[in-house]
């Protein structure tokens, strides 16, 4: 039995990718950079998860269902961009620096 399965390995890959593509073509990953990665390789692994389930077998790698997993990702990094929008922003207080607030 394998410590470490095939479809955890593409999900870091495929995760890793997209996170790139991400930062690539917005120009901005900053702080959140970390939570994008984590969120998308998680995304791309229950993607996959969930595309076997579903039987979404368009696109597939071996047992590893690309194009769900792909969908999945996307699904983290969105839920990474949306939160960071919609969340709290630092902006530069009375003391000139973000966050002092006072």
């Amino acid at each position: 039995m394998p410590l470490l399965g095939p479809s955890l390995v593409l999900a870091l890959l495929l995760g890793a990718f997209w996170t790139a593509f991400a930062v690539l073509v917005t120009g901005v990953a900053g702080a959140r950079l970390p939570f994008v990665l984590v969120l998308a390789v998680l995304g791309a692994w229950a993607g996959d998860a969930l595309g076997g389930r579903l039987g979404l077998d368009v696109l597939r790698i071996g047992d590893f269902r690309l194009l769900a997993a792909s969908i999945g990702a996307w699904a983290g990094i969105g839920l990474v961009v949306l939160v960071s929008v919609l969340g709290p922003s630092r902006t530069a207080g009375p003391g000139g620096t973000a966050g002092s607030g006072r």
